[in-house]
């Protein structure tokens, strides 16, 4: 394996044995042997021919916001965008913006620009990437709304992907399909509007947020994906588990479809309460609720 560390140190940075609960905003996981973080568009590519030639599991993530990582030490190389991979551009009512930029600071440079489209993204704490390969949303829009095409690696060429062939629907897309598929960037048509209307209304959704969301607290944000016709949080309301704690994890009782880190959380107690509330959704209303947030180094994992 020391021969692969050096070939990855000649296409990019290298940590080893870096903790996966240090890359995700539930503040859980286990040991990553390798995290790698390619310089440029060269380097990606000759990283993942590298990876796929050598049959070296791997993951690509942005700040690891949507995800629970297990407890378990992952022997893989984690792929990450978000140092080098982060430039933006503006051209009139257009953007283009590399997969590892924040999707926060993109939603406020555009409204210093007199851009709107992004203000549902203010308070995603994601990258583009991860937001794109998620149609990440709120507030009833999401990132389908404003995305023209995709710029993907994928069979060792990077390609553009128009909107109408990314699969887009209830946050999922094609490339959750197929994992293979590298999201590099996106180019967003955006309109032209007030900069202090825009700022007005992400000002006012933050308020929302900070008061319906346990934002003081390690979380992934919403982690079910609310059933047709229905709310998640209702349905978890309903069968009492507001406030319930395993280990150092809780359903918040701000929002109880939000399960948060309040105390050194393991995976395993995320997980226990997860299985506990589907179990119950099962028995009282004949189905379980579909995860929002994406299960990574779990045996046999399902999102």
């Amino acid at each position: 394996m020391r021969l692969l560390e050096d070939k990855l140190r000649a296409i990019g940075e290298v940590d080893l044995n870096r903790p996966l609960g240090t890359m995700t905003t539930y503040r859980i996981g286990g040991i990553a042997k390798y995290t790698v973080y390619p310089k440029d568009m060269l380097g990606l590519a000759e990283c993942m021919r590298l990876l796929n030639e050598e049959k070296v599991p791997y993951k690509v993530i942005g700040k690891g916001s949507n995800l629970l990582c297990s407890d378990d030490p992952y022997d893989g190389v984690v792929v990450r965008l978000d140092r080098f991979f982060i430039d933006t551009y503006f051209e009139d009512d257009k953007v283009v913006c590399e997969a590892g930029a924040s999707l926060i600071a993109l939603s406020y440079e555009c409204m210093k620009r007199g851009l709107s489209g992004l203000e549902f993204a203010s308070g995603i704490p994601g990258t583009v990437g991860g937001a794109v390969f998620m149609n990440a949303g709120a507030y009833k829009s999401s990132m389908s709304e404003v995305i023209e095409e995709v710029l993907v690696l994928r069979d060792g060429r990077f390609d553009w992907v128009k909107n109408e062939e990314c699969g887009f629907a209830y946050r999922s897309s094609v490339f959750q399909e197929h994992p293979e598929w590298l999201i590099v960037g996106v180019r967003l048509q955006l309109e032209k509007s007030d900069v202090d209307s825009i700022r007005s209304l992400i000002e006012e959704r933050r308020a929302r947020r900070m008061a319906t969301q346990p934002l003081d607290y390690p979380s992934c944000g919403s982690v079910f994906r609310n059933p047709e016709g229905g709310f998640a949080w209702k349905y978890i309301d309903e069968l009492g588990y507001r406030g319930k704690t395993v280990g150092g994890a809780k359903v918040s009782e701000k929002h109880s479809n939000f399960i948060i880190n309040v105390d050194h959380a393991k995976a395993s107690d995320v997980m226990s309460l997860i299985d506990s509330i589907n179990h119950d959704m099962e028995e009282r209303y004949g189905f379980v609720l579909k995860l929002e947030m994406e299960k990574f180094n779990w045996p046999n994992s399902k999102k």
